[in-house]
């Protein structure tokens, strides 16, 4: 029988904070959240591990026909990683998606982080959370995009998520810590029983509440 659903991200990052919990130790562990919706998550697991929280952007690249059918994703870096499906759609539409999707990316880079550039990720822990694995897509291109900073390890994370994808994921990291996978899957959003949108500004709130806790908890 399935789990019940989570109450809202915050209870879902409180569960997958302790299926993450041997980590809490591990050398130079950073958390990577994947916004908007993997900021909650990620901020219950950051402050319950005491590991720090960095923002990390990663757009989806959706169907011109159904925005929510994934054809791939693309990441900071200049990433791009596309799903078998993409070959159905003509190159042109395919390349005006991504320039709409890559102009999003960079607004959000300067939003978010502003002048502060993402930490040194060599040699060390990084662990990349979402709010929960439906294509995959999104995560692979994170991943592709970690890995080319050589961490000492990568592990993908995310509360719920569908089981072959998570399976399909162990490809592109060291582990893949999903504490659901129900069956039949359909959607993220039908594990939550509160699933809203989250803002910018959530972002930007949780993000700057998790940096004063490791500054203040450092000696």
């Amino acid at each position: 029988m399935n789990p019940a659903p989570y109450c809202d991200r915050s209870h879902a990052g409180q569960e997958l904070a302790r299926a993450l919990e041997p980590y809490r130790h591990a050398p130079g562990a950073l958390v990577l959240a994947l916004p908007r919706g993997g900021v909650p998550v990620a901020y219950e697991v950051t402050h319950a591990l005491g590991i720090p929280l960095e923002v990390f952007v990663v757009r989806k690249l959706g169907h011109p026909a159904q925005p929510e059918f994934a054809l791939g994703a693309i990441a900071s870096g200049g990433v791009r990683v596309l799903n078998p499906g993409h070959q159905r759609v003509p190159e042109q539409a395919l390349q005006e998606v991504e320039r709409r999707e890559r102009a999003e990316l960079q607004r959000r880079e300067r939003l978010y982080r502003g002048d502060r550039p993402l930490p040194d990720l060599a040699g060390r822990t990084v662990i990349l959370v979402d709010d929960g694995i439906a294509t995959g897509a999104t995560l692979r291109a994170a991943a592709q995009a970690v890995r080319a900073q050589s961490p000492a390890r990568l592990v993908l994370a995310a509360p719920v998520g569908a089981a072959d994808v998570c399976r399909a994921l162990r490809d592109c990291a060291d582990e893949v810590v999903c504490p659901r996978t129900p069956e039949p899957f359909h959607a993220v959003g039908a594990w939550y029983e509160d699933f809203p949108q989250v803002s910018d500004e959530e972002v930007q709130a949780l993000w700057q509440r998790s940096l004063q806790q490791t500054e203040g908890a450092q000696p």
